[in-house]
């Protein structure tokens, strides 16, 4: 099993959403190192879901991925804002996977609080100057420090 983290923008898709819905596509994923960490997800993995541009931002729970990678039919829409003219059916460049709703974290781990963690952390992805991308892979050691912020 492997573990990741992934952002999401309040406004765009909110933790609480998930929670309603209980299952999602992970659609619109536009860069490239994201999409090749999208690809590598595998059935089961478990997923943190961290909201950027919130108040707080942090990582608010865990999701779990039920079905691996496939084309993302928002790159092939005209109508979506993640339509890519340069994706087709015989030749997707972008992907999406699902996800399942697994648990809601007792409380918000900040990004503040996990830069505090910086050392135990180690290179986690999140932490790196600069990083913006929205699928990272997250270490078991990692994985298991965080949750022992709870």
């Amino acid at each position: 099993m492997n573990y990741w983290l992934v952002k999401s923008e309040h406004f765009k898709y909110p933790w609480a959403q998930l929670v309603k819905d209980k299952k999602a596509v992970w659609d619109g994923v536009r860069n490239y190192e994201a999409r090749n960490n999208l690809r590598a997800m595998k059935k089961g993995d478990l997923v943190f879901f961290y909201h950027s541009n919130a108040n707080p931002i942090g990582i608010t729970g865990i999701m779990k991925i039920v079905r691996e990678a496939y084309p993302d039919f928002t790159a092939q829409n005209p109508d979506s804002k993640y339509y890519d003219p340069k994706s087709n059916s015989e030749n997707p460049r972008w992907f999406m996977v699902d996800v399942k709703f697994v648990r809601k974290l007792k409380r918000v781990i900040t990004l503040d609080e996990l830069k505090q963690h910086a050392d135990a952390l180690g290179d986690m992805a999140l932490l790196r100057k600069g990083n913006r991308l929205s699928i990272n892979p997250v270490s078991k050691e990692q994985w298991e420090y965080i949750l022992g912020l709870e």
